[in-house]
């Protein structure tokens, strides 16, 4: 095996040059260690086994039956479960049991058609509680079209009897609506559907998100949603697994957007494609369950099936008053095989964005300080998280001065934005992430949905209807993926959305939080 001993920061120099050799990676297996120690993660890999010979012994006759088990990661031993298959490696097709299906508003509509064609128009989801509608993507808008699709899943969801459905009827005022709870992803979790070893299907690419609860969560097409709801399983293929160990302390101007930047620069978009990637080590143990969120959210922008971390103290403590329903984590094997391995010191990293137009085009924040901005975006299911909120008011209330671009604040769902009116930023002296914003100068924080993250309809909040340079904490930075086609997306922490703000230039948080 070979491991090249590159430190992780040295990557910027050379994006193209990976920590593993790829050539070797390609016939060589990296062995996992145990994910339920922490003093595993310093182990060194073992050497490359050539082949193993015992002492000559008296003859025995092969076993009649049985199979020799080999180790299984993470993912294949939740596709193991799923599927009722003792043994299974990467490339099986299997059919799995799903244990949550989630649509929302844009996909919803193809989903429940395809079923009704498929099923029949009096036919019945395979279980009404393990079916979650949640409308979030094209809501607060005058569009007809969208507002059609919010009441074609509400109709679905009365006629079904589905449990989880979370609606709005009143789009003038958000907070009326006691059910609405805006971005899907975020949601999920609050909500307690998110849960280790489970296997959760979405109609939406983000659906990754909720690997960060050590379960196997991935994104699929509106015709694989229609068969789930009629029938409760999907035809999936085991993906193979690549591991990221994340140790080092991290330094505080950095945040898990960072981490995953750095990462899909490194791998770049295609690097995981149809893989898992788990994530273990010592700075991913000391990540809190939303800082996972950010990491697991954008592995499917390097192309991969999932993301995965495993289930700990910090998952069982979140999910304590969020869920009554039985849950068994896993982890993986001690002789589990990897495709590859890839290691990083997160105490040599810096502040990152992503250039436009691909979430792979890295570079340090530093190194575009001369890039004149005209607006910031905060919100999203990667960015407009509570503590994401937390972070960027951290920054302002360190600069005590005024944003001089338009900034944009888009809690991610209701319970975020009364966080943002409630919650007292630690060191401000009891001021909350509210009053800290209006200080500062942004944007009223506007109704929970995903707002301009994907564009909408041209009366979406903060939509860029113009060819204007935007720093944002979402996800994606294709052409026209927030509006205007010409607009030009840097993707950021909040902690570097937030200085950039300051300045109007994209900013190195450093600048503030020293």
């Amino acid at each position: 095996m070979a491991i090249s001993s590159m430190a992780a920061s040295s990557a910027i120099s050379s994006p193209s040059s990976p920590f593993i050799n790829q050539k070797d990676a390609s016939v060589s297996q990296f062995f996992a260690h145990p994910s339920n120690s922490i003093k595993i993660f310093h182990k060194k890999a073992s050497t490359k086994i050539v082949s193993v010979m015992t002492p000559q012994q008296s003859e025995r006759k092969p076993s009649a039956t049985g199979s020799v088990k080999t180790g299984m990661t993470m993912t294949e031993k939740i596709f193991s479960r799923a599927s009722e298959r003792s043994q299974l490696s990467p490339g099986e097709n299997v059919w799995v049991n799903v244990d949550v299906l989630m649509t929302h508003d844009v996909c919803g509509p193809g989903s429940i058609g395809i079923f009704k064609k498929e099923f029949g128009n009096d036919a019945k989801v395979w279980d009404r509680e393990k079916v979650v509608i949640i409308p979030d993507h094209y809501i607060f808008t005058t569009d007809e079209r969208a507002n059609r699709n919010v009441d074609i899943i509400r109709e679905f969801s009365h006629e079904q009897g589905i449990k989880y459905f979370y609606d709005i009827k009143d789009l003038s005022n958000f907070k009326a609506n006691p059910d609405y709870k805006g971005v899907c992803h975020i949601a999920l979790a609050q909500e307690g559907h998110c849960r280790p070893g489970e296997v959760l299907l979405g109609t939406d690419s983000h659906t990754c998100t909720a690997g960060a609860f050590g379960q196997f969560a991935t994104g699929i097409g509106n015709t694989d949603a229609g068969f789930v709801l009629g029938t409760g399983k999907a035809l999936l293929k085991v993906p193979p697994t690549l591991r990221f160990v994340l140790d080092g302390e991290m330094p505080d101007y950095l945040l898990a957007k960072d981490l995953i930047l750095q990462i899909i620069g490194e791998i770049s978009m295609s690097g995981a494609t149809y893989k898992a990637m788990e994530f273990v080590g010592s700075t991913i143990e000391s990540l809190t369950m939303e800082e996972r969120m950010t990491l697991c959210n954008m592995v499917v922008e390097a192309g991969g099936k999932n993301g995965i971390v495993p289930a700990d103290a910090t998952t069982f403590k979140y999910l304590e008053d969020k869920t009554s329903v039985p849950y068994e984590p896993v982890y993986s094997d001690d002789q589990a095989k990897f495709l590859a391995e890839y290691r990083f010191d997160v105490s040599k990293l810096e502040p990152l964005v992503a250039k436009p137009h691909s979430p792979d085009n890295r570079a340090l924040a530093r190194e575009c300080k001369d890039v004149k901005i005209d607006r910031v975006y905060i919100g999203s299911c990667t960015g407009g998280k509570t503590e994401d909120f937390l972070a960027a008011a951290k920054v302002l209330l360190a600069s005590g001065g005024k944003v001089k671009v338009p900034t944009f604040l888009v809690p991610a769902t209701q319970k975020v934005w009364m966080d943002i009116y409630t919650l007292p930023v630690p060191g401000s002296g009891g001021k909350t992430c509210s009053q800290i914003f209006e200080a500062a100068g942004c944007d009223t924080p506007t109704s929970p949905s995903c707002g301009a993250c994907l564009g909408g309809p041209k009366d979406t909040y903060a939509r860029i209807n113009e060819p204007q340079v935007c720093v944002s904490t979402t996800n994606r930075n294709f052409p026209g993926r927030m509006g205007h086609k010409d607009g030009q997306i840097y993707l950021a922490s909040p902690y570097t959305a937030a200085a950039s703000a300051l300045t109007g230039f994209v900013t190195d948080p450093r600048d503030f939080l020293r």
